[in-house]
């Protein structure tokens, strides 16, 4: 069965419009990912900071693109201000079959799992989405690899845990790059503030 990785993969793959949740990578694991980022898919480095698509490439699609920053605030206020920030572990390189399209994996349940679930069930409209949640870090998109370098990236390991305390709602409409709309903490705590 194809994964929603294979979906974003496949030659001529064009995000569809709509809006996507995303939690940066940041800190020192943030840093090491961009910069192996920059050594392997330099255009990928300058197009996108390192991230995790919570909704929107798999398990639920996209958030329709009509859906307004309140809205959005009055759907996932909540959930925000009851998720924990989360601590994840990132597996060994992964390259889809057919591509040279190169992935940071992560543990598709969990903490991250049920955020993603919540959000699913918040009442908001979602594009129907194909495959199964399949959360990760992209590494390398865009470049062509050869032998060489394919094993170089695939040797990569990435031990830092990855902490997320944010997630942003970003709108995208290919060609034009994605805005963001809204950015969330995670609490946990019953103190959320939204950041805009």
């Amino acid at each position: 069965m194809a994964s929603a990785i294979d979906l974003e993969l496949t030659e001529g793959w064009q995000r569809p419009s709509g809006i996507f949740v995303i939690a940066e990578v940041g800190g020192e694991v943030g840093e090491r990912i961009r910069e192996i980022q920059e050594r392997f898919d330099p255009k990928l480095a300058n197009t996108l900071p390192p991230h995790i698509t919570v909704v929107g490439s798999s398990g639920f699609g996209p958030i329709a693109p009509d859906t307004s920053p309140g809205e959005l605030q009055a759907a996932l206020f909540q959930i925000c201000l009851d998720t924990e920030p989360m601590e994840l572990s990132l597996g060994s390189p992964h390259r889809f079959m057919q591509t040279d399209i190169v992935v940071l994996p992560l543990d598709p349940y969990g903490p991250l799992r049920e955020l993603h679930e919540r959000i699913g069930r918040s009442g908001l409209t979602f594009a129907r989405a194909r495959f199964a949640f399949t959360p990760h870090v992209t590494l390398s998109f865009y470049r062509t690899l050869d032998a060489a370098t394919l094993r170089s990236l695939m040797a990569v390991r990435v031990k830092e845990r990855v902490r997320i305390d944010a997630i942003r709602c970003s709108l995208s409409n290919e060609p034009m790059p994605p805005r963001t709309l809204v950015d969330f903490e995670l609490s946990g705590s019953g103190a959320l503030e939204s950041r805009r």
